[in-house]
């Protein structure tokens, strides 16, 4: 089994930055895909982030340019800057690893907050 959590959620004023970070334990290894989904009130979860487990990185449309993701192999981590931050990005944030087989494992989620 694969075990996410996450950290660095939180409330900042519209522009400002926050950095999520999530860790991987078990059985997680570089051959999983890892990401970042948000969800927010009433609306369905969207991609974020996903870095596939041989580095290609991609980016939701509403958060490319501003947001970016970096992946550590030998601590099985993947953080998330977040800059020029709006209140659209209000959401809950959720951490993902795939295994190469397409088992999805999830976090528990991190809230963040834009708001003046």
């Amino acid at each position: 089994q694969v075990q996410l959590v996450e950290s660095g959620g939180g409330s900042v004023q519209p522009g400002g930055s926050l950095r999520l970070s999530c860790a991987g334990s078990g059985s997680i290894s570089r051959l999983y895909a890892m990401g970042w989904h948000r969800q927010a009130p009433g609306k369905q979860r969207e991609l974020v982030a996903a870095v596939s487990s041989g580095g290609v990185t991609s980016y939701g449309d509403s958060v490319k340019g501003r947001f970016t993701m970096s992946r550590d192999n030998v601590k099985n981590t993947v953080d998330l800057q977040m800059n020029s931050l709006k209140p659209e990005d209000t959401a809950v944030y959720f951490c993902y690893a795939r295994s190469p087989w397409g088992t999805a494992s999830w976090g528990q989620g991190t809230q963040v907050t834009v708001s003046s």
